[in-house]
């Protein structure tokens, strides 16, 4: 399946988010509300943004 331009925006916004988030050592709450401040992300796009951060969080420990 092929992204569609609005597709990929989404994507690379949920990336930025996530990269952001797995960054931070404390951070802030709720953070569903501070990505849609920061990023602008949707409900919905902020919680995979978040569920990515997890992943990156435990790839990053696991190469260390």
């Amino acid at each position: 399946m092929a992204l569609t331009p609005s597709m990929h925006q989404h994507s690379a916004a949920v990336e930025e988010a996530a990269r952001w988030l797995a960054d931070q050592s404390n951070p802030p709450h709720p953070i569903v509300i501070e990505m849609k401040a920061r990023f602008g992300l949707k409900p919905r796009l902020a919680c995979e943004a978040i569920n990515l951060a997890g992943d990156m969080r435990f790839l990053r420990r696991a190469m260390a």
